[in-house]
């Protein structure tokens, strides 16, 4: 019994060891990412200095801005508004998941639009949000593991989008991942082959097929870094399938309008280098994607003029993040306004959710641990 019991303090002592280690490994990485991050941002702007250096860059940028005439500056607004609709659907889609009806299309919108342009600004990606949407889904009755299906639901469904279409673009044309050969390390540019490329676009549409084979026949529940995220159902999972590349298909429309039409090599090439430029950037965790995204992109248009690329993606940066990212911060103004005011005149100084989300049996099975 002494025996047991020395091993289960020694068991109890290593387990907290490697609890402590793991806290502490923790708290670096919080710090290391960051930093990563910054110096992804310092690497790329030297680069892109580099890369324009002897040219007259900002006359030129201004002279193409203002030659961009208003129908292409209006279908460059309007492909921001059905990008940040679509990304308002992954909420509504997640919300459908978890069985939550009763909340409008207007707060999910404001929700969604919100979180987006704040974390595509400071540095958080599209599988970020959770602290906003907390704050904004808790007002409405639901619980801190209801926001975190959420959270990864729309994660899941932006995964789907982007290999999708990756998918769909390697087989397709996979002679446009030659478009990034020469910024591969030499030991991964045999991806850049057709048939390489082919076969992983292949790998992609495949993961595709078993998400949805695994939501008609209900397998068992998808295992990411321990949350227990269960297969949704068919009508949820089509709405995923158009919804995800809608918002990218956006996405990239901004940039292509905003493109001269000399030289454009066309919509489908635009939209294969946003999504890897756009990929590149996600993985650097630099602020923004600045720098990075544009590197990625203005080295694989090499039949433009450079001047013209960065001024469509300077367009870009407008449209799609700090025009949002302004508005963003008013609308979070006055909801913490309206929420203090109901601190404020309740009671008990506690706010009650205006509407509350009721339990249902669809709720219950999209369980996350």
């Amino acid at each position: 019994m002494c025996t047991d019991a020395a091993r289960a303090r020694r068991g109890s002592h290593r387990g907290a060891a490697i609890h402590a280690i793991r806290r502490a490994m923790k708290r670096i990485l919080d710090f290391v990412w960051p930093l990563m991050g910054l110096a992804a941002v310092a690497v790329s702007l030297w680069l892109l200095h580099r890369e324009f250096k002897g040219e007259a860059v900002g006359p030129e940028v201004w002279d193409y801005l203002q030659s961009i005439s208003l129908g292409n500056y209006l279908l460059a607004g309007l492909s921001t508004f059905v990008a940040y609709a679509a990304l308002a659907w992954y909420d509504r889609i997640a919300l459908l998941h978890l069985g939550v009806k009763n909340i409008s299309w207007v707060f999910i919108s404001l929700c969604s639009f919100t979180t987006y342009a704040l974390s595509h600004n400071i540095g958080a990606t599209v599988f970020s949000g959770g602290v906003v949407r907390y704050r904004a889904y808790h007002s409405k009755g639901l619980s801190a593991v209801q926001v975190a299906v959420l959270v990864a639901v729309t994660s899941l469904t932006f995964l789907l989008g982007t290999v999708l279409l990756g998918g769909l673009i390697s087989v397709l044309e996979p002679e446009q991942l030659s478009r990034f050969h020469g910024m591969l390390p030499e030991n991964l540019r045999f991806l850049t082959d057709k048939t390489t490329a082919r076969l992983v676009g292949v790998v992609f549409l495949s993961g595709v097929a078993v998400y949805v084979i695994g939501s008609i026949f209900k397998l068992r529940p998808l295992i990411i870094r321990g949350f227990r995220l269960e297969y949704p159902k068919p009508e949820i999972t089509a709405r995923q399938l158009l919804a995800a590349p809608l918002e990218l298909l956006g996405a990239a429309g901004i940039i292509y309008f905003a493109l001269p039409e000399a030289g454009n090599p066309g919509y489908f090439i635009v939209l294969g280098v946003f999504i890897a430029s756009f990929g590149a950037a996600l993985w650097s965790s630099a602020p923004g994607g600045l720098g990075v995204f544009e590197l990625f992109f203005i080295s694989a248009m090499p039949e433009m003029p450079k001047t013209q690329v960065l001024a469509a993606l300077l367009v870009f940066r407008l449209t799609y993040l700090l025009i949002p990212l302004f508005l963003s911060i008013f609308v979070i103004i006055i909801f913490e306004r309206n929420r203090l005011k109901e601190v404020l005149h309740h009671k008990d100084g506690h706010p009650v959710p205006d509407l509350e989300a009721k339990p249902t049996v669809e709720r219950k099975q999209a369980s996350l641990t």
